[in-house]
């Protein structure tokens, strides 16, 4: 089991940048994959990214491709999600999962761990 917080939240104008960090606690993180998730008022969940264990492959969901990086350092059990050209519809709050089968899925039902989120909000 892993336990996840997230941080780097914010209110921002559109276009500006924000860097989210999900810290891990357990031994576990490097075996991990993690993915980001967010959810908007209203809406179900979606997939934003995701990485795999060593941090060599990643996924990225359409809409973010080009504009979203995600990445994790093994050494400090965290990963990031690098986030620039920020849009309105962007906002929402960001949440950061494991797997630990060390797969890169979209749906968040194989996702066993979650941190408690981060709010994100882009003004136009």
């Amino acid at each position: 089991q892993v336990q996840l917080v997230e941080s780097g939240g914010g209110l921002v104008q559109a276009g500006d940048s924000l860097r989210l960090s999900c810290a891990a606690n357990g031994r576990t993180f490097s075996r991990n994959s993690m993915g980001w998730f967010r959810q908007a008022p209203g809406k179900e969940r979606e997939f934003v990214a995701s990485i795999n264990p060593s941090g060599v492959t990643t996924r990225v969901v359409d809409s973010v491709k080009g504009r979203f990086i995600i990445s994790r350092d093994n050494t400090k059990n965290t990963v990031y999600l690098q986030m620039n050209s920020l849009k309105p519809e962007d906002t929402a709050v960001y949440y950061c999962a494991a797997d630990p089968y060390g797969r890169l899925l979209t749906n968040p039902i194989y996702y066993g761990d979650w941190g408690q989120g981060t709010q994100v909000t882009v003004s136009s």
